[in-house]
């Protein structure tokens, strides 16, 4: 079958103009995010601000939008919502707004705590309605919603450059059309998402609240725990990739601020395909071994990296963003057939742990960066992708 039937086949979908508006709600939810730590510098010379104050801005940034994410999980799991998407994006809205005017340090912090509460309330509601949409389709419909994200994340400092830095930070404010947009894209999930309420409330399938999981109470723990080593292994070596990466290239290599700032688009374009790949793929083969695949086979281009030369050095950062971000719908997918009953709450849980795991381990490799030197962080953190071996005691989860 050749790529244009494969299209025409998804296309067909029943829900796939969902999966589309949930892709790009996700892109624009994302894009808003990446606004808060792009404007900093502004933010650090408008009010002059100590580091020290910016650190406990990302820290309440961060709080907000990672702690809270499993507790809005568990909560609308209880009682859905047709409308916590635009509740959550207009959190944010109004976040924006006040992160573009205040002048204040607890107005700041105010600001940054509503537009975390956004994150944190779209990325489980979101990626439970994908895995609703998506069917048969799970892995697929997942990649798809991930794409969006890191799209949006990928974009927004290069906006902030183009219109916020020659203007000021009340500029911010112009990235409400974003807001508009994704209020736009959310009407038509909320309509799909409020017919499938009416119908499992209505119908014989109301009684799947209450289907047993899929192992016992001890095995889905002990699963949770190797997947929280998983995603521990694969964010620590992802914030080194992605918050590091430039200045080792020009540490090392002598590059420039631009190219290095091409070789990390390399990266970035990297992690997106890996996304789009890796959730189709666990539909045909299985998540566990999309998991196992994607996290060990990481390990032969991260031990590599530190020792080649600046173009095999681009290729496997390329090679190494491919294979760890296929991972991501796999384990996500994985621990919602865990809890098949707790789709927020183990989405929420898991979005959460990985932005926590990466906000953290960017601060601590940035210590070690500058007690060692950004070549001994490559050099220690090319190790992180054989825990990747862990997945071999996933149990296997058998198809319902």
């Amino acid at each position: 079958m050749n790529i244009a039937s494969k299209i025409r086949n998804l296309s067909r979908m029943p829900a796939f103009h969902v999966l589309l508006a949930l892709s790009a709600a996700h892109c624009l939810n994302d894009l808003l995010q990446s606004v808060i730590t792009a404007v900093y510098p502004m933010l650090k010379a408008d009010l002059g601000l100590s580091f020290g104050q910016i650190g406990l801005i990302t820290l309440v940034y961060q709080l907000a939008a990672s702690i809270f994410q499993p507790v809005v999980g568990y909560a609308f799991d209880r009682r859905p919502f047709v409308y916590s998407l635009p509740a959550g994006m207009a959190s944010t809205a109004l976040g924006i707004v006040m992160f573009a005017y205040c002048e204040t340090m607890p107005g700041i912090l105010l600001s940054v705590f509503m537009v975390g509460i956004g994150s944190a309330t779209l990325h489980p509601e979101a990626s439970r309605i994908t895995s609703l949409a998506g069917h048969s389709r799970r892995g697929f419909a997942q990649s798809v919603f991930q794409v969006g994200g890191n799209f949006g994340g990928s974009i927004g400092p290069l906006l902030v450059a183009l219109i916020v830095a020659p203007h000021g930070r009340h500029y911010v404010a112009w990235f409400l059309v974003a807001a508009v947009l994704c209020f736009a894209a959310m009407r038509p999930i909320c309509r799909w998402y409020g017919s499938y309420l009416r119908e499992l409330r209505g119908g014989a399938s109301a009684r799947t609240g209450h289907k047993p999981l899929p192992l016992s109470r001890g095995l889905t723990i002990f699963a949770i725990v190797v997947i929280a080593v998983l995603i521990f292994s694969k964010y620590i070596y992802m914030a080194s990739l992605s918050s590091y990466y430039t200045f080792y290239l020009i540490d090392k290599f002598g590059v420039s601020v631009s190219q290095s700032q091409i070789f990390l688009f390399v990266f970035v374009v990297s992690t997106a395909v890996g996304t789009l790949v890796g959730g189709p793929v666990g539909d045909r083969y299985g998540r566990k071994i999309v998991i196992w695949v994607s996290i060990l086979g990481t390990a032969p281009f991260s031990l590599l990296m530190p020792h080649v030369s600046l173009p095999v050095t681009v290729v496997l950062s390329f090679c190494a963003g491919f294979m760890l971000s296929s991972a991501f719908p796999a384990i996500l997918l994985y621990a919602q057939e865990l809890l098949p009953t707790k789709l927020g709450m183990i989405s929420g849980l898991f979005f959460g742990f990985s932005f926590g795991v990466g906000g953290i381990a960017s601060a601590v490799l940035g210590g070690f960066a500058d007690t060692y030197g950004i070549e001994a962080v490559y050099n220690a953190c090319a190790y992180m992708p054989l825990l990747g071996i862990v997945a071999g005691l996933l149990p296997s989860l058998k198809k319902s």
